[in-house]
C-alpha cells in the first residue's frame, strides 16, 4: 500500500497532437533527469521571467498502468541541486506550452524531435470531454513508451 500522506495524485491524460492549439499564456524551458535504478525524478524549470526552479520528485504508480501516479516533491536550493545533479540518470529536454482555453488548462510539451505531447490532469474529476481544438490524434495514455520516463531512455515509441 502507497502512503498518500504527502503526495498529490496525477489522473493525466495524454494524446499526440497535431500542433500548439491557441491560447498559449506561458512557455517553459523543462530538463527532467531521471535517476538510474530509483523512482526519482530531478526537475529544471527556466520561466519567461527568467526564474529558475528545480525540485526532486518521487513518483510512485497506484496500479499497473501509468494512469495514477502520486507524486511528492521537494523544491532544492543551489547546492542541493548541484549534489542530486551528480546522480547518473537519463535525460528529457521539452519546451511545455501552457494552454488556457474554454477554463481548461493544457500543456503541450513539444519534445526535441518536435513531436507534441499534450496533458490534461483530472484531479478528482471525472474525465471531461476532449475540445476539438486541441487536435487530437491519438490518445497515449496508457502507452508505457509516452511516459516521461520512457521518453528519456531514448527509445523511439509508436502509437
Amino acid at each position: 500500500m502507497v502512503s498518500l500522506k504527502y503526495a498529490v495524485v496525477e489522473r493525466e491524460r495524454r494524446f499526440l497532437v497535431a500542433a500548439v492549439p491557441d491560447g498559449v499564456r506561458e512557455v517553459w524551458e523543462i530538463e527532467d533527469r531521471y535517476v538510474d535504478g530509483a523512482r526519482l525524478r530531478l526537475r529544471e524549470v527556466r520561466k519567461p521571467d527568467g526564474s529558475v526552479q528545480r525540485k526532486l520528485g518521487h513518483k510512485v504508480r497506484l496500479h499497473d498502468d501509468p494512469s495514477e501516479v502520486a507524486c511528492t516533491s521537494l523544491y532544492l536550493d543551489d547546492a542541493e541541486w548541484t549534489l542530486l545533479a551528480q546522480l547518473p540518470a537519463r535525460r528529457l529536454r521539452k519546451r511545455r506550452h501552457h494552454v488556457h482555453r474554454d477554463g481548461l488548462h493544457v500543456v503541450v510539451d513539444e519534445l526535441p524531435d518536435g513531436t507534441l505531447l499534450a496533458e490534461i490532469d483530472d484531479g478528482d474529476g471525472e474525465p471531461a470531454d476532449l475540445p476539438g481544438w486541441l487536435g487530437v490524434l491519438a490518445d497515449v495514455s496508457d502507452v508505457e513508451a509516452w511516459t516521461g520516463v520512457a521518453l528519456a531512455s531514448g527509445a523511439t515509441p509508436t502509437s
